[in-house]
């Protein structure tokens, strides 16, 4: 069984049954790192371009706010999936949580944060996008699928 487990998580469901799936599957005694990716809106809330339409800088402040919203909803995610952790048996001193900024790409910020703690396996909600969405815009599990080449990942439904 992994040693160390890195799951990915957001505020959605299917991120709360990854976490679900790893405390009533996984070991009590394996390290747990907790990853939300808060998704690159700063850049939209810093542009400063004259070329910007004036409706664009009348609501660019949103984008900022938008921000700050979602990164309080991600850190909630966050505690509430170390608690179930912590509930159902796992010691809070293998528990670790980060949440990072997107840097290259969500998918990418995860394997890349995966290599660098020494994840053995990734855990994470598989996106309930429809047939063809997913088939245009792609999901972030199905990239972490195709990016990983040296460990696992286990999706939950």
């Amino acid at each position: 069984m992994a040693k160390r487990v890195l799951i990915a998580i957001d505020d959605s469901e299917n991120a709360s049954r990854a976490v679900s799936l790893v405390a009533e599957t996984f070991d009590k005694d394996t390290e747990i790192i907790l990853l939300s990716v808060l998704p690159k809106m700063v850049a939209a809330c810093e542009l400063n371009e004259p070329t910007l339409t004036a409706h664009f800088k009348a609501e660019q402040s949103l984008f900022c706010q938008v921000e700050g919203h979602k990164e309080n909803l991600l850190g909630q995610a966050l505690e509430q999936a170390r608690q179930r952790l912590v509930d159902a048996g796992f010691s809070e001193d293998n528990i670790s949580a980060y949440l990072a900024k997107q840097k290259s790409g969500i998918a990418k910020d995860i394997v890349s944060k995966a290599e660098e703690l020494g994840a053995d396996i990734i855990v994470m909600g598989r996106r309930g996008l429809s047939g063809l969405k997913e088939f245009f815009l792609g999901s972030v599990s199905h990239k972490v699928l195709q990016l990983c080449k040296d460990r696992s990942v286990l999706l939950a439904q």
